[in-house]
């Protein structure tokens, strides 16, 4: 007699499920967007057993993918335009799940729980599917165990299929810039200009941190920790190729700059011009007395005339004429004047939509590179400009924003300039390397709406006139949760600089990477209080959590960008062992496995292991290899040495890697 189901109704016969980590696991999405990522890298809408929350993780997914914020009530209107919000429990029930989630931070957790139940149903199904083949009269013993090995198979598939590779120098599609991580009167302008332009928002997105940065860089500060502050200036790079409407995005975010800069030169023409006169009318009355003193003739007292010569000389000196604002300088500056403006100014912004300060940095006009101001300006260390004029002083904590769109290939060039690498001026920039939307572009597009683009331009002069009119650099705290969030990145990213891990090769860019993270976090902060009186209270942990999630995006960026500018010796190295991958052995056979050792056997170019493991790391990354977990040699103070699988592609006609 057969079995009767399992009745889905009835809890004690339902198939194995856990509502309150379905429940977690969406509330966690709705609480912090780092979660949406990873709980939507362990579960699919399929596994979920309740078909409303199948529903509600799919809307999540697609509103993030969107760029639009995730939370309670903007789900709420997008499952209401969408005619499903009654159906999943209305928008009460939505508010249900962020209640039931104990914290964000376990989301990865609660979704491994959700998967893990999906996993037990489907080995119920086919368990059931088999009995019912067997009693259906199928009496070959080989085809049923076939079938259940296929079966169990398609169930653990995700484990065992190998992807198809990455080519080495290049990377799968990179992802697109979080928009909904910026502040939404940033975030609105960003989609609205690509939108218009036909281009991607990692465009608008990078040229709008510019933009900021350029309102607060060097005239606030993030305090970390005692003894760890960082600026709020940023090197900002963008690169896409020609015809790409980089030009028209460029002034689209960094108008409201320009305009600040012609308000503010046009205030303070009067004062300079006062400041101007008296100095000049304190110079002739000390050089009239002056004149009289040289005079012949003994009823002259020429000690009186010179001490009130001295006296309206010294007046003169201290009389101070105002330099003209300036928040700007050209893109085609050269170092030496870039450091004598900005010891007179001490926080400028070079902004191009062109590549022309990388071939002035490369020094293509000079006889030698001067990299020493870009270094210097970045980290806010002491300017000296004493070989410039000596009439200029130095500058304590100068601060340089950078913000360019030129094209790939300038990169490339910038690369190979002496010094790049090693001083670190690579490692200072963060970069966007977009695909290009020629091609593909609609003709007709609506323009930004007047309500955003007057939104972006009132808010960001207002940042602007704010944090000029600063007297002096203002320094902003963390909370001490924001403080553990930023404990919590330098601990991940300590993990990614080891020796298989995908940052070992880029030690110098990942590590600026978390200071990097707290600058772009203290300008989300100042972005997300202009319009209040409060920007100088401490940054919070979600805000840490956006600015990770943007620097996260920089990241798969800067892999990119550093494989096209081949500037890490990892690169080479690395295909070096695939060509020998791709060898077949002296026997004929071709390799399905190797060893460090092995690898560094492969070249005259490995002495040691610990030479081969950046390129090893690197070619795993682009999923040519596969590590094992390494068995244990049993030995105190004995490495285990790890195997890597290597992928079937590599072998002619094989495909079988393990």
């Amino acid at each position: 007699m057969n079995s009767p189901l399992p009745d889905h109704d009835d809890p004690s016969t339902a198939p194995p499920n856990d509502q309150e980590a379905e429940q977690a696991a969406l509330g966690a999405m709705l609480l912090s967007r780092v979660a949406i990522g990873e709980v939507s890298a362990l579960v699919t809408t399929h596994e979920y057993y309740r078909p409303a929350h199948a529903t509600i993780h799919a809307a999540i997914t697609t509103m993030y993918s969107g760029g639009l914020p995730v939370d309670p009530i903007t789900l709420a209107a997008h499952l209401r335009e969408a005619g499903d919000l009654e159906r999943v429990g209305g928008a009460s029930y939505l508010h249900t799940l962020v209640q039931a989630t104990p914290t964000s931070a376990n989301g990865s957790y609660y979704a491994q729980i959700v998967a893990g139940m999906a996993k037990q149903r489907r080995l119920i199904e086919t368990g059931t599917r088999l009995i019912a083949h067997s009693r259906n009269g199928a009496s070959d013993t080989e085809q049923i165990a076939a079938r259940a090995a296929a079966e169990l198979a398609s169930i653990g598939g995700a484990e065992q299929r190998w992807p198809d590779p990455i080519p080495l120098g290049t990377h799968a599609s990179l992802p697109t810039f979080p928009v909904g991580a910026l502040t939404p009167w940033i975030a609105e302008h960003v989609s609205a200009v690509a939108e218009f332009t036909q281009t991607p928002p990692d465009l608008a997105a990078t040229m709008a941190l510019a933009a900021v940065a350029t309102a607060a860089g060097g005239r606030v500060q993030v305090e970390v920790r005692p003894g760890w502050r960082e600026q709020s200036n940023l090197y900002l790079v963008c690169a896409m190729p020609p015809a790409s409407r980089k030009s028209d995005v460029f002034a689209a975010m960094t108008e409201p700059i320009y305009d600040v800069e012609r308000q503010l030169q046009e205030q303070s023409r009067a004062s300079i011009v006062e400041a101007e006169t008296a100095k000049e009318a304190a110079v002739a009355e000390a050089e009239g007395l002056m004149a009289k003193a040289r005079k012949p003739g003994d009823s002259i007292d020429r000690a009186a005339l010179v001490a009130e010569a001295s006296a309206a000389k010294l007046l003169a000196e201290q009389i101070h004429v105002p330099p003209r604002p300036r928040l700007t300088v050209s893109g085609d500056i050269t170092p030496e004047p870039l450091a004598q403006q900005l010891a007179v100014h001490r926080c400028l912004v070079a902004l191009s939509p062109e590549g022309n300060l990388f071939d002035i940095i490369a020094g293509r006009y000079s006889t030698k590179p001067n990299l020493g101001v870009i270094l210097q300006a970045h980290k806010g260390e002491r300017l000296q400009t004493d070989r410039i004029t000596r009439e200029q002083p130095s500058v304590d904590k100068p601060a340089l924003t950078i913000g360019i769109t030129p094209q790939p290939a300038v990169l490339q060039d910038l690369a190979s300039t002496p010094g790049a690498r090693d001083r670190g001026l690579l490692a200072r920039f963060l970069y966007a390397l977009p695909p290009s939307n020629l091609g593909y572009r609609k003709t007709r597009t609506a323009p930004v709406p007047a309500p955003v683009a007057q939104r972006y331009h009132g808010r960001l002069t207002r940042l602007l006139h704010t944090f000029y009119a600063l007297p002096e650099p203002v320094t902003v705290a963390l909370t001490p949760s924001a403080d553990r969030a930023v404990e919590a990145l330098q601990d991940k990213l300590e993990s990614s600089l080891r020796p298989d891990q995908p940052l070992a090769h880029l030690p110098d860019w990942a590590g600026k990477l978390v200071g990097h993270t707290t600058r772009v976090a203290l300008l989300l902060h100042l972005a997300d209080r202009v319009t209040s009186d409060n920007w100088g209270q401490p940054v919070e942990e979600t805000t840490i959590d956006r600015a990770a999630e943007i620097t996260a995006y920089y990241t798969q960026h800067a892999l990119a960008v550093f494989d096209l500018i081949a500037s890490d010796p990892a690169t080479d190295a690395a295909q070096t062992i695939l060509d020998w991958l791709r060898r077949p052995k002296t026997d004929g056979s071709w390799r399905t496995a190797i060893k460090r050792r092995d690898a560094v056997a492969a070249s005259r170019r490995f002495r040691t292991v610990t030479q081969v493991e950046p390129a090893l790391s690197l070619v795993e990354a682009h999923g040519y290899l596969r590590a094992d977990e390494p068995h244990r040699t049993g030995r105190v103070g004995q490495p285990a040495s790890a195997t890597y699988r290597v992928h079937p592609s590599l072998q002619e006609g094989g495909t079988d890697a393990c």
